[in-house]
């Protein structure tokens, strides 16, 4: 199965990106991941806007969407979610451990059950969002800071910290060979992820107007088919 990115997923640039000149030194990566650790006690909730930007090695295309997206703790379990807009107009929610994606053009839904070995891959992707922690990312990836940059959040600029991650999991590298993150390790949130498959393609988020710790309208999140879904599981 391949995961839905979410965060996203992953999307279409609109964002100004400032890199610093500073490289980060060995021993900082400890003090990175620290700073993750404290910010994911803090966590609750976020909601932000995504915008994603696939590019096709093969065929040089590239397609992108916008949306909504919210990551929300319950319990010390993550629940997430998200809509986009025309014309895929698609729903995405992970919960209770399954993936649910619903495509209103097809009134069509998708479940994913994630138990065993898929849940722990879920897990795995999930810690590269919105309140993991850096003990979390360390057990599961191969980490290379890669030193401070300045990204856009819909607003002023950022200072993020740049990290590439390759899997433990062999799984996960036969999707993803790695993937790139910026974190903003006071919020310890993620303004953007890239994503690196085999073929050469690229799958890419984009995270602003980020609302953190606030109430969020699950509501509008909600999968409403038509009638009866089309339903594949």
């Amino acid at each position: 199965m391949r995961l839905p990115i979410l965060s996203a997923s992953l999307c279409a640039l609109l964002f100004s990106c400032f890199a610093a000149n500073a490289q980060a030194k060995p021993d900082h990566l400890k003090s990175v991941l620290a700073q993750m650790d404290a910010g994911s006690r803090n966590f609750h909730s976020a909601e932000a806007s995504i915008l994603k930007q696939q590019y096709e090695k093969i065929v040089h295309d590239t397609t992108t969407e916008s949306g909504m997206i919210f990551f929300l703790r319950n319990a010390g379990s993550m629940q997430v979610g998200a809509r986009f807009d025309p014309p895929n107009a698609q729903t995405l929610e992970f919960k209770n451990g399954v993936f649910r994606l619903y495509s209103a053009g097809t009134n069509h839904l998708d479940v994913y059950p994630t138990t065993g070995a898929k849940k722990a891959q879920a897990e795995t992707y999930l810690t590269l969002g919105f309140g993991g922690s850096g003990s979390d990312l360390e057990r599961a990836w191969t980490i290379t800071d890669q030193g401070a940059e300045k990204l856009s959040d819909g607003g002023s600029a950022v200072e993020v910290e740049k990290l590439d991650l390759v899997s433990h999991d062999p799984v996960v590298r036969g999707s993803f060979t790695h993937i790139t993150i910026w974190i903003d390790l006071a919020r310890d949130i993620t303004l953007k992820q890239q994503f690196f498959t085999p073929s050469g393609d690229t799958q890419t988020a984009i995270y602003t107007n980020i609302r953190l710790n606030q109430k969020i309208d699950l509501n509008k999140y909600a999968i409403q088919c038509k009638g009866k879904c089309n339903q594949t599981e």
